[in-house]
């Protein structure tokens, strides 16, 4: 047994791992080029052969494998090729299958177990990217560059057209010296073309956008000459937008004709646009021949709603009826190339088709379905109300033959506002009758059309004064329509002209739930509240309507009103200074901030906004007074004089006016001058005891003998006035018991005089205390 036992010699135990190296070479797949044997295998039919087996059961005899115990020995494959792991002439063949574990094929004896590799230390630093280098400062300089178009884009959009067009000369700039140091470094064919072209395109839209057309013109140029950019010629629409707005028309036209010849026929629809610039541009010289071609061609080949009412346009400005009706009809028959109403209808209850149609009920692509059909109606409806009057014996007649054809139409819903559109011409005409007779043809219409027509009907009573008729009406227009913000408010004026305010308040209440946008009912319950004295909510009213509408002349008197109502003078004050900012020639204005800075007590002020009130409107008697007393008080009654007198001329029959003419000659010393005047008014007036006791002493002052005739008839007016105050004193007296209820009476008289007395609430001249709707046009 013991002969079996081999002992490790002392030379190996230094060495446990010996023989990790050595493996079968018949695995080793690296060397298979070098193998001959291998490689005649592959040639030839050598590799078909059996491999030679031994002829003794075990083979193992023959083939031993060399282990750690022992010393190795050379393994042949059954090829006569060397087996992996072999050592041969001093290098140990690789061992691929353990390659994985950290094993090499040039490994020898005593190399350390080092599978990841961590002998050979940490990772080299990345190489630094070399900043220096004019390939990366050219890389810098052009990224630079683009993000300043793009800013440049941006702030355009934004609107500051300024900060844009500085963005573009800086990247032009830029692209300059780009260009200049591409060419040190490289060929001028790697010159970025794109870049130059995209830089000079947006210099010239800002410079078009800032109106700097000299500029932008000359950029255009420079990218329309250079050929090395392609399809720049497309870019002379853009010189001739721009000759357009300089109505340089001639040049405008010939820019446009060479850019339609650079575009070729299969960009159609670029085609068309440049044809309609340039119909445009003939209706703007005057050339409509030139432009009827244009736009007959236009319809001939992509008919547009745009195109066909330029042609309108063009015939209605030759006269040519016939050709007016059929460019009409051509209008009528454009394709909208819209979806119907109906696909937003759900047909089911079907809870995920329902929640579909919710979704695309309002968005993007709906509403410009709806701004698309909108401006079709609005150009066919201006088209008729154009044509209308001149393609027929009457206008009745033309919008009748224009109704018929919109009927037959896709467009049949635009024949009732049609309908109204002619009612409103008869109003225009002031053919109140003919207007009328045209409303009441919708009273059997649908309810849409009716309310509209009763809402007219219920305007024109109104205006007319005729609360029963406008009430009557307008409880029809709300009946059938109970959500026409139009007929709600003009219902609230009825109820507003009879007195009762609160009703009127819930009226207009009710319109503005159904729209918050009826400025017409906000502005009337402002009124209302006002009405009802109550201010805050009055005020907030107008305030809000202030929100809406900015420079409402209105408005801001209303809302001047309500602070001074309020006692409020300074904020008054300042309202109605915003309100002479919008309406500076305002004269009711002007006086009423001469009035409040005349209760302040700031005369100068005063005098100020009264003098301009004065000189736009030289017929109001207040400020005449005003002024006049004014000067009398600062002691100029020379000027005073001049004031007076056309108060004497707006009111001949007033003797005060003339008395204050010639008391202001008295007053400044010129006593013959005032003496002539008091003769004057006493032939105008001889029984007016001041002007006689003025004559008495001035001819007593100046020592004329017609003292004693004027002092005779003096003593007689006054004789005549104290028998007049006695009969007077005695019927009062007789009265006896009557007496008491008339002095009721006439206490109650005095109580009321104050409310008599009172003057009206200053409005604007021309302003109405209620704005009334009047519906003409079609609402969805």
């Amino acid at each position: 047994m013991m002969q079996n036992v081999h002992l490790a010699p002392e030379t190996d135990e230094d060495d446990l791992y010996s023989g990790y190296n050595d493996y079968n070479p018949t695995y080793d797949t690296e060397e298979l080029e070098n193998d001959i044997a291998f490689q005649e295998a592959v040639r030839t039919s050598h590799g078909r052969r059996p491999p030679i087996t031994a002829k003794i059961p075990s083979t193992a005899v023959t083939r031993p494998v060399a282990t750690g115990y022992g010393s190795k020995t050379s393994l042949a494959s059954s090829m006569g090729r060397p087996m992996t792991g072999a050592i041969q002439d001093g290098v140990t063949r690789p061992m691929t299958a353990v390659r994985a574990a950290g094993f090499t094929k040039a490994a020898v004896r005593g190399s350390a177990f080092d599978p990841l590799g961590q002998s050979r230390g940490p990772a080299p630093p990345l190489e630094a990217k070399n900043e220096d280098s004019p390939e990366e400062k050219i890389r810098q300089l052009e990224k630079k560059v683009n993000e300043l178009v793009e800013e440049s884009c941006i702030a355009n959009s934004c609107g500051d057209l300024k900060l844009a067009l500085e963005k573009a000369k800086d990247a032009g700039r830029k692209e300059r010296i780009l260009v200049r140091q591409r060419e040190q470094v490289t060929t001028p064919e790697n010159i970025n073309l794109d870049l130059t072209y995209s830089v000079l395109f947006n210099l010239a839209s800002q410079y078009s956008a800032n109106e700097m057309y000299a500029e932008a013109l000359n950029t255009y140029q420079v990218i329309v000459k250079n050929k090395m950019f392609s399809n720049a010629g497309r870019l002379k629409v853009n010189m001739g937008n721009i000759y357009l707005k300089q109505r340089n028309y001639s040049k405008a036209i010939k820019f446009y004709r060479m850019a339609l010849d650079q575009i070729p026929s299969v960009h159609k629809e670029m085609r068309i646009k440049i044809m309609q610039n340039i119909g445009v541009t003939f209706i703007k010289t005057g050339q409509y021949s030139d432009a009827i071609n244009s736009f007959e061609h236009i319809m001939s080949l992509a008919p547009n709603l745009k195109a066909g009412f330029n042609l309108i346009l063009s015939y209605f400005a030759v006269g040519d009826r016939d050709k007016m009706k059929k460019a009409f009809q051509k209008l009528i028959a454009v394709p909208l190339e819209i979806d119907e109403d109906d696909k937003y209808i759900s047909p089911s209850d079907d809870p995920h088709t329902n929640l579909v149609i919710e979704a695309i009920k309002n968005d993007h692509l709906r509403q410009m379905e709806r701004e698309r059909k909108a401006m079709a109606e609005k150009y066919i409806m201006t088209a008729a109300k154009l044509i209308a009057p001149v393609i027929e014996t009457s206008f009745a007649v033309g919008y009748d033959w224009c109704v018929e054809v919109v009927k037959a139409s896709q467009y049949v819903e635009l024949a009732n506002d049609l309908e109204i559109n002619k009612a409103i011409t008869y109003l225009r005409q002031k053919d109140f009758n003919q207007a009328v007779e045209t409303l009441k043809m919708f009273e059997k219409k649908d309810s849409r059309v009716k309310s509209a027509a009763a809402t007219n009907l219920s305007f024109l009573y109104y205006l007319e004064n005729e609360f029963a008729q406008a009430s009557s009406y307008a409880d029809l227009a709300v009946n059938s329509d109970r959500y026409n913000p139009s007929a709600l408010t003009n219902k609230g004026n009825t109820v507003f002209a009879n007195g009762d305010y609160e009703k009127a308040a819930e009226f207009y209440k009710e319109a503005l739930r159904n729209d918050s946008s009826c400025t017409e009912a906000l502005y009337n319950i402002g009124l209302t509240y006002k009405r009802l004295n109550r201010l805050d909510e009055a005020l907030d009213c107008f305030l809000k309507l202030h929100a809406i509408l900015r420079n409402s002349a209105q408005v801001l008197y209303q809302i001047a009103n309500v602070y001074e109502l309020m006692e409020d003078p300074n904020q008054a004050i300042e309202w109605l200074m915003q309100l002479i900012s919008v309406v500076p020639t305002d004269s009711r204005a002007l006086s009423k901030l001469g009035e409040l800075y005349d209760s302040e007590g700031d005369k100068s002020q005063a005098f100020q906004y009264y003098y301009e009130s004065y000189r736009y409107f030289p017929s109001n008697i207040e400020v005449i007074e005003w002024l006049g007393a004014y000067y009398i008080d600062t002691q100029f009654c020379e000027k005073a004089i001049q004031y007076f007198e056309r108060a004497s001329l707006i009111q001949p029959s007033q003797v005060k006016w003339q008395l204050m003419v010639a008391s202001c000659f008295r007053r400044s010393g010129n006593y013959q001058k005032a003496l002539d005047t008091y003769k004057d008014i006493h032939r105008k007036f001889p029984e007016n005891v001041e002007c006689l006791r003025f004559l008495v002493r001035l001819c007593t002052d100046i020592g004329l003998k017609e003292v004693q005739e004027y002092a005779t008839k003096l003593k007689r007016l006054e004789k005549m006035k104290e028998i007049r105050e006695q009969r007077v004193r005695s019927g009062r007296d007789s009265g006896g018991g009557s007496r008491s209820r008339r002095e009721g009476s006439a206490g109650s008289a005095c109580r009321m005089s104050p409310v008599l007395a009172s003057r009206p609430e200053p409005e604007l001249p021309g302003c109405l205390q209620l704005e009334v709707c009047f519906r003409n046009i079609r609402t969805s």
